[in-house]
C-alpha cells in the first residue's frame, strides 16, 4: 500500500474513531438515564427501551471496534 492510501486509511480511521466516541457518551448518558429510573419504571416499556438502546449502542461500539482493527491491519 502506498503512504497515500495509508494516509487515506488513516483519516478514515480518525473519523471513525471520534464517531465511536460520540456513542460511548450517548450510551454513558442512556445508562445513567437507566440507573436513575425509579424502581416502578423498571418493568416499563421506558425502562425496556432504554435497555435496548444501551445493548444496541454496546453492539455497535464493538462493531467499530471490529472496524478499526481492520483499517489498522490493513495500512501494513
Amino acid at each position: 500500500m502506498n503512504n497515500a492510501r495509508r494516509a487515506a486509511l488513516a483519516k478514515i480511521g480518525e473519523v471513525i474513531e471520534e464517531a465511536k466516541g460520540d456513542i460511548e457518551m450517548l450510551r454513558d448518558e442512556e445508562q445513567e438515564y437507566l440507573d436513575a429510573m425509579p424502581e416502578s419504571l423498571q418493568s416499563s416499556e421506558k425502562h425496556g427501551t432504554a435497555e435496548n438502546a444501551v445493548s444496541s449502542m454496546d453492539n455497535a461500539i464493538n462493531s467499530i471496534e471490529e472496524v478499526i482493527s481492520s483499517i489498522e491491519e490493513a495500512k501494513y
